[in-house]
């Protein structure tokens, strides 16, 4: 199968094979005949997956070490902002500008330990202080 038209014409092909003509796919595609009892739907899925893995190519070696277990999950990087960095954001027509310093953050000249509590002052809710002003997507 060297096009996309000449694999789709064969995967439409297999809900219309027989089991056995299945089977023969099966033994073809993995080296050996399917387990006993293999429901049909789960050969045409699989030998399926093996045209089209033939065709157009299969996973990366990174995608299978993350589905084998092999690769730990990669680790969430925290953002961090800098002393000086500002902030702005507006909400409901009034603009927000809070300032980042060694130790919290100063809005309207009052430090505050974190973003979180200056979303919640200014709108009255229990928001995420980095999603609020945009740092957090």
């Amino acid at each position: 199968m060297s096009t996309g038209q000449d694999l789709g014409t064969a995967l439409a092909g297999l809900k219309r094979a027989s089991r056995h003509r299945l089977a023969e796919h099966w033994a073809e595609y993995f080296g050996a005949a399917p387990p006993p009892r293999t429901s049909r739907s789960l050969m045409i899925r699989a030998v399926a997956y093996k045209m089209q893995e033939r065709a157009l190519g299969g996973l990366s070696a990174a995608t299978r070490r993350l589905l084998s277990g092999q690769e730990p999950a990669p680790v969430r990087r925290r953002r961090t902002l800098s002393p000086g960095t500002v902030l702005i954001r507006e909400w409901h027509g009034i603009g927000h500008q809070v300032t980042i310093i060694d130790k919290g953050v100063l809005y309207r000249g009052e430090p505050y330990r974190s973003l979180s509590e200056i979303a919640r002052r200014i709108t009255g809710a229990r928001w995420s202080g980095p999603r609020f002003f945009g740092v957090k997507a």
